[in-house]
């Protein structure tokens, strides 16, 4: 069982967070509903990113996090999402970045899902300067590395 987190509706239609599929073999993360229409502009056109309300704010306990995530479907269609890092002292509404890579105006109504949130342990790493790193057998190998 994984943290409670409470969910503020700021509009009354707006839809919790919910997950698909449960049980052993269910989703990684929960689907995030559009609590307003938008039309997304064709790439390079202004508007074709743009902050989509979702209704909601929440209240993430201070060790954990979420991450926003593409939906497949809406990604196939040409439909990403941007800037999705959402840090546990965060309490206002949660807005989805979608950006429209195709050619054409994409709709997005209220009610469609259109992001994922994937809940994560906040974990704070101490950074410390170093001279050097330690050597491994990828080394500096970088973007296609692996050949592919």
């Amino acid at each position: 069982m994984g943290p409670t987190i409470l969910v503020q509706r700021l509009v009354a239609s707006a839809q919790m967070p919910r997950y698909a599929h449960a049980g052993a073999y269910g989703d990684l993360a929960a689907d995030l509903f559009a609590a307003e229409a938008a039309t997304l502009a064709p790439v390079g056109q202004p508007g074709s990113t743009q902050a989509v309300r979702t209704g909601l704010a929440m209240e993430l306990p201070s060790t954990h996090g979420a991450l926003v995530e593409d939906r497949s479907g809406l990604a196939v269609r040409g439909i990403t999402t941007l800037a999705g890092v959402i840090d546990p002292g965060y309490r206002g509404e949660l807005k989805i970045v979608l950006t429209n890579l195709t050619s054409e105006p994409q709709m997005v109504a209220p009610g469609h899902r259109i992001a994922q949130l994937r809940i994560v342990e906040r974990i704070q790493a101490v950074f410390e300067e170093t001279d050097m790193l330690a050597e491994t057998v990828r080394g500096v190998a970088g973007f296609g590395s692996t050949g592919v």
